[in-house]
């Protein structure tokens, strides 16, 4: 999406940020003087009612979650386009994931945020809301009155009410973030899957590095000795796998993180901030936050010299793909819903990789990457629907055959999307021994690269099993 001149009376000024389904603008309001925080719906996403409804269900949210933890909406509206936008407050000092970048904080300064974003949580469930998806990016900080800085939960894009989340859910967060009952659809959740990924911020803080996986994360001490022992049993109380064993409430685990914050202020002798690279283990895998489509992310921090390509696989094993090394630095593992093309059938595998797989949902961004999905429903279906999609801010350039001993499929090829330099390859492709599953995959990359022979070698790589 192309800067705007205007959003409503709000006068933009530059990019913020990408999420899921939208894309975050600073903007000035000349009336009350005051720079706001703007998310407008992304424009491929705008014939989709659904998500034009979670679009605006987040800005409900925000509102019913009033507190001096979560991040206002002063306004809402419309696009000519008629997609929605709202206007919230601006955070002048940015996420914690910026403040991460600059070095891993002292312990008492880790301690103090997470508390402060674990007192926004309670506030939340207060309200009958549980987040999904605490996480660096999610957590913005802004000045406050007397120099005090303010720390706020934003993105509730994935949030849900409460009273509506012990049943069926749909699998969301981010990797490393996530709460093992968030991957389990049957399992329900509560307000301890936030106290989890509150944890799992804590633990980002102290040690530099995202958590591994539920059951498998390392003692924060094997990463960063000096860690207190008190710390390191907090972090892995709120992060422990069965969630009857975490802090019962986001307010208690604040209440022990100051307790803890105040006897780390009163030490002497720390470091104010380390090396960030001195805090990731050497050849260890180490875990990126991603916000979009509320699934999980993974980059890897790679060592010695690499090959031109690299082959993903997504978490169920079913799914994998092989694509150019210089696109496979995240990916999105966690699967998919065919719901998004229309088709029906519940969560599938299937994975996205990309240099930066938040940027992935904006057509506009300068990202270079590859999306497949499974489907086990008719490749009749899947074709027809595939061929209906139409994106606007693209040109249609046409059509050609995909066979190969695997796959035989159409693609579809769209130019200039959103003026990013990026052209898009799309395909439904049937096994050419026709059983299912069928796949759903595209390919973007930079205008001007070889894309016909770049796309049919990642589909020739394709490899997806029933």
């Amino acid at each position: 999406m192309s800067r705007p001149e205007l959003i409503g009376r709000y006068r933009i000024e530059r990019r913020l940020g990408t999420g899921a389904f939208g894309v975050v603008w600073l903007a000035h309001d000349d009336r009350l003087e005051a720079p706001v925080a703007v998310k407008v719906m992304a424009d491929n996403w705008a014939y989709r009612m659904d998500v034009r409804e979670r679009f605006l269900e987040e800005a409900r949210l925000l509102r019913k979650g009033t507190s001096a933890g979560v991040v206002q909406v002063f306004d809402v509206g419309e696009l000519p386009d008629e997609r929605p936008y709202f206007v919230m407050e601006y955070a002048d000092r940015g996420t914690l994931e910026d403040r991460m970048a600059a070095g891993v904080p002292t312990i008492a300064e880790s301690l103090a945020l997470t508390a402060r974003a674990a007192r926004g949580a309670a506030d939340l469930h207060e309200a009958g809301i549980v987040h999904r998806d605490i996480k660096p990016s999610n957590v913005l900080l802004a000045s406050g009155s007397e120099g005090q800085e303010r720390v706020l939960l934003a993105d509730l894009g994935l949030a849900k009410n409460l009273a509506q989340a012990s049943g069926l859910t749909v699998v969301a967060g981010s990797a490393g973030y996530m709460a093992p009952e968030q991957a389990e659809p049957f399992d329900g959740i509560d307000a301890r899957a936030d106290v989890y990924s509150l944890g799992a911020v804590l633990y980002h803080l102290v040690t530099g590095s995202v958590p591994g996986p539920p059951g498998k994360v390392l003692p924060p001490a094997k990463v960063r000795p000096d860690v207190p022992k008190d710390v390191q049993r907090a972090v892995l109380r709120a992060m422990e796998r069965d969630r009857e064993r975490r802090w019962p409430t986001a307010g208690a685990f604040a209440d022990e993180l100051e307790r803890l914050a105040g006897r780390a202020a009163g030490e002497r002798g720390r470091p104010a901030r380390r090396s960030r690279s001195r805090t990731v283990l050497a050849g260890v895998a180490a875990l990126a936050v991603v916000a979009g489509g509320g699934t999980a992310a993974t980059a890897l921090l790679r060592h010695g010299t690499p090959p031109a390509t690299e082959r993903v696989t997504d978490t169920t094993g079913r799914v994998s793909v092989a694509v150019p090394r210089s696109w496979g630095r995240q990916i999105v593992d966690s699967g998919w819903s065919p719901a998004g093309l229309g088709l029906s059938g519940g969560h599938q595998p299937g994975l996205t990789v990309a240099q930066d797989v938040a940027e992935w949902p904006d057509l506009g961004s300068e990202v270079s990457g590859v999306f497949v999905g499974a489907y086990g429903g008719s490749a009749k279906d899947l074709a027809a629907k595939a061929a209906a999609v139409k994106h606007r801010s693209c040109s249609y350039r046409g059509s050609r055959s995909f066979s190969d001993a695997a796959w035989r499929g159409t693609v579809r090829t769209w130019t200039s999307c959103g003026g990013s330099g990026r052209d898009l390859d799309e395909v439904a492709l049937a096994p050419a021994a026709g059983r299912p599953p069928e796949v759903y995959v595209q390919v973007r990359y930079k205008a001007g690269d070889s894309g016909t022979a770049t796309t049919d070698r990642i589909l020739r790589s394709l490899r997806v099993t029933a």
